[in-house]
């Protein structure tokens, strides 16, 4: 497993998004390749680089930019090697050392895995993922060996809502919205205009906080219930939303505490699932595993922190439950067949 520095790139307030792309594309470009690359090389590799190699100033914008990239990766610690390919080469060439670079593998829970998931999904949001691609495969046209174990995408196996993004981005843009919202006690959807101020995640579902215009006040909204597309309104930079605000707590305040009002039955293999047997109120070994009695509030929730488990967990009861497993299952099985 390899890990690169993008997430720190990305935290960084001094560093522009044109030029956190560049950096992350940098990373996978020597990340892939076994072979040391050229400065030139590189320049025709990366996104970034492009530049008139015959027009010496703007060559020598190119050589500046380059170097201060290479302090850059090497103060966030990415193990930064120079070398050459052969006796024979003349230029020095550039590539990240594997060996310091990669990590033992690491064992998550689902729960875990399930972050990771949407942290992949929030990476190809944020538009690096067909750049690395498109580098990828600007190494491969021009010869260079790339090392398949060593690309960076995560494939994530955790869905947003669809309105994910365009809240994101107004929120990002300080850009008012209007979408219709569905409340389940109410039949038909009701239109809101909201400044959205974030989208925060509580208890595993999606929620958007800002300013509603038509009633005046802080409000959250549930991205599962908004119905159909999310409109801008007006220009970017409308509003400023307030500093230092705590969305998750109006969340939390907002919903409420949810009761458990269910029980669900399952069945887990000797030694394994370790987060469900926290959660368990009770614990009875059997022929086939340990039958765990969880307390639960939400079936699909529940179902998918049991598909997270695999093999290793099976779901007795209730049919709620139960039927939301085998819904999730056979949407994995249906992705991957896409997939293949």
């Amino acid at each position: 497993m390899y890990v690169t520095s993008a997430s720190t790139l990305l935290a960084l307030p001094t560093v522009s998004r044109t030029r956190t792309e560049r950096l992350v594309n940098l990373v996978i470009c020597l990340l892939s390749t076994r072979r040391f690359l050229t400065a030139a090389q590189i320049a025709a590799t990366v996104p970034g680089y492009e530049h008139d190699p015959e027009d010496p100033r703007d060559h020598e914008a190119f050589q500046r930019k380059f170097e201060r990239d290479k302090a850059e990766l090497r103060e966030l610690g990415v193990p930064l090697e120079t070398g050459t390919a052969s006796v024979f080469d003349q230029e020095p060439g550039y590539r990240i050392a594997h060996r310091e670079y990669a990590l033992p593998d690491i064992l998550l829970e689902p729960d875990e895995a399930a972050a990771v998931g949407i942290a992949a999904r929030l990476w190809q949001h944020a538009g690096l993922a067909a750049a690395a691609s498109s580098g990828l495969a600007k190494l491969r046209a021009a010869g260079v060996e790339v090392d398949p174990q060593a690309t960076l995408g995560v494939e994530p196996v955790v869905t947003v809502d669809p309105a994910f993004g365009p809240l994101t981005s107004a929120a990002r843009d300080r850009r008012a919205v209007t979408f219709s919202y569905r409340v389940p006690e109410v039949d038909d959807p009701a239109t809101r205009r909201l400044e959205p101020w974030g989208v925060v995640c509580w208890q595993g579902r999606w929620y958007v906080v800002g300013h509603d215009r038509d009633r005046a006040a802080t409000r959250c909204f549930r991205l599962s219930r908004i119905v159909g597309a999310v409109k801008p309104l007006g220009r970017p930079g409308a509003f400023t939303p307030p500093q230092n605000e705590d969305l998750i707590s109006h969340v939390a305040q907002w919903s409420g505490p949810v009761p458990h009002t269910g029980r669900a039955t399952v069945t887990a293999r000797p030694g394994r699932a370790a987060g469900l047997r926290r959660w368990a109120t009770d614990s009875v070994p059997g022929p086939d595993g340990d039958r765990l009695t969880i307390p639960y509030s939400d079936a699909e929730r529940l179902a998918a922190t049991i598909v997270g488990y695999g093999p290793d967990v099976r779901a007795d009861g209730p049919p709620e439950v139960r039927e939301a497993v085998i819904q999730l299952l056979k949407e994995v099985v249906a992705r991957h067949e896409v997939a293949a």
